[in-house]
C-alpha cells in the first residue's frame, strides 16, 4: 500500500497556470467567433449574388448597390460595402470581397483574421484563386 505522503498531485501554481491558459484561449475564441460568423454570412451573400441569373445583365454599379442593400439588411458591420470591388475584365464580371479584420484581444495583443477566398466570377458558384496583378 502506498502511503499518503508519497502521493502528489497538481499544485495550486500549476492549476493557476493551466486556468490562465484556458482562459486566454477562451477569450480569444469568444472575440473571434462573431467575426468568423459574419464572414460566413458575407461569403453566402456574395456567392448568392454571383449565382443570381439577374446579376449577369446588371452593371457593376447595380451589383454594388445590391451588395450594399443586402449587407445593410443582414447587419454586416466589419466589411464596408465600399470595400467590395466589382469589376469587369475580359468580358467577365468579378466580385472581390476579400478583407481582413483586426480584433483587439487584450492590452497590445491583436488578432488578425484574413478572409481571402471571396473572389467570385458572376455565373460561377465556386470562389476563384486571387487574380494576378496587372502589369503595365
Amino acid at each position: 500500500m502506498i502511503a499518503r505522503r508519497d502521493q502528489s498531485g497538481m499544485s495550486m501554481l500549476g492549476m493557476l497556470c493551466i486556468l490562465l491558459m484556458v482562459g486566454f484561449f477562451a477569450m480569444c475564441i469568444i472575440r473571434m467567433v462573431p467575426a468568423y460568423l459574419e464572414y460566413l454570412s458575407v461569403k453566402d451573400i456574395v456567392a448568392r449574388i454571383a449565382m443570381d441569373p439577374d446579376t449577369r445583365d446588371e452593371s457593376t454599379s447595380d451589383i454594388r448597390r445590391k451588395i450594399a442593400n443586402i449587407f445593410n439588411t443582414n447587419q454586416i458591420y466589419l466589411l464596408d460595402p465600399k470595400d467590395v470591388e466589382v469589376f469587369s475584365k475580359g468580358g467577365n464580371t468579378y466580385i472581390d470581397a476579400n478583407y481582413e479584420v483586426r480584433l483587439p484581444v487584450m492590452w497590445k495583443i491583436d488578432s488578425i483574421l484574413s478572409f481571402d477566398d471571396l473572389l467570385y466570377q458572376v455565373g460561377k458558384p465556386d470562389p476563384l484563386p486571387p487574380l494576378p496583378p496587372e502589369t503595365n
